[in-house]
């Protein structure tokens, strides 16, 4: 299988570069499965294909403001950190721009002083490892001082920082947003809630390794990064509910999927755990748990597609986003939806 198989043409001013106003007015490409066969809506109208006794599953992770613009203390040079992962003690995994600045024992101030990071080691990739030093909550400096990691594609910053969250979110941790729940409203899952549905909430903190591009040919070769996440009880009890009464488990994102298929057994049984995923979906994978997907359009060749297309069929999926070009359908992280339904 090859990476070039997953390739679409895609416009460049159908890049999404600004949210709605209004988050469910989105539209919505529902691609049945087994047929391909295709209808447009508004995300809204998702409510007419969530049944009764349904399991609706969200990623509550939530993105923190992890780009931090800092000056080297001894040549007052700019340098740009993104926080990937929090260690113990105040140090972090960051991506360093540009790394060649950041040799180990390099500091770097941010706010004028208010934060300051060492840079103790390089690990792979050119990643480095930082210590922070602050007085006060990490947090509440990070909110003060960063900025939302948005993906190259969107090319300016946001002026209101929560659009590039979920309005469930509630677990900080995330380098990048779980965008299929974007497009949710609080009016919409009380909507969903009220028609008997169950809303399942597990938390899979998104790392850039989900959209680093796959740089291999053969597509078996691609090496995930590795994502924490957890699953409590109540979650892992509302799933399994769901599946032993004849019903859908419908997830919100390729996180949440990527989540529940990492912690089931081989029976897709669920119970309360948490840990790192390295799990790669592509096609031939057979979902354990998953039925139905609610997801945005992804990247040319990315794990994403390769994802979804394991889910319906390559050239079922490739067919729909050759509709969606044609249909000028909005792309990406503040781009439209789809709903892969049974």
């Amino acid at each position: 299988m090859k990476t070039s198989d997953f390739y679409y043409d895609l416009p460049e001013e159908l890049i999404a570069q600004d949210p709605l106003e209004d988050r469910s007015s989105s539209r919505l490409l529902v691609l049945d499965k087994k047929t391909g066969k295709t209808e447009h809506h508004v995300f809204r109208e998702i409510t007419d294909y969530l049944n009764p006794g349904d399991c609706l599953v969200l990623n509550d992770t939530k993105v923190i403001p992890a780009r931090l613009i800092g000056v080297k203390e001894e040549t007052g040079a700019k340098i740009e950190v993104l926080l990937l992962k929090r260690g113990a003690d105040d140090v972090w995994e960051t991506l360093v721009k540009p790394g060649k600045k950041a040799r180990p024992g390099a500091r770097i101030s941010f706010g004028d002083g208010l934060l300051v990071g060492e840079v103790m080691e390089v690990v792979e990739e050119g990643n480095r490892l930082i210590h922070f030093e602050y007085d006060g909550i990490f947090e509440e400096i990070l909110d003060q001082l960063g900025q939302m990691p948005l993906p190259p594609y969107i090319t300016h910053q946001l002026q209101d920082k929560d659009r590039y969250n979920t309005v469930y979110a509630a677990h900080s941790g995330s380098a990048a947003a779980p965008t299929a729940g974007l497009h949710f409203t609080p009016e919409l899952l009380k909507e969903i809630e009220e028609k008997g549905v169950d809303i399942a909430r597990v938390t899979l903190h998104v790392g850039l390794g989900t959209f680093r591009p796959v740089k291999v040919d053969d597509v078996e070769n691609h090496h995930m990064h590795s994502e924490f996440y957890m699953i409590d009880e109540e979650a892992a009890d509302k799933i399994n509910r769901a599946k032993e009464n004849g019903h859908k488990v419908i997830c919100v994102g390729t996180t949440s999927c990527r989540t529940i298929e990492s912690a089931a057994d081989e029976n897709g049984k669920l119970k309360a755990c948490s840990g790192w995923t390295e799990i790669f979906i592509y096609p031939g994978y057979q979902f354990k748990v998953l039925d139905e997907l609610i997801t945005n359009f992804h990247l040319p060749e990315s794990t994403l597609v390769m994802l979804v297309s394991a889910l319906a069929g390559r050239e079922h999926v490739l067919a729909a986003y050759e509709e969606a070009v044609k249909e000028r359908y909005r792309f990406f992280s503040f781009g439209d939806a789809m709903f892969i339904k049974d």
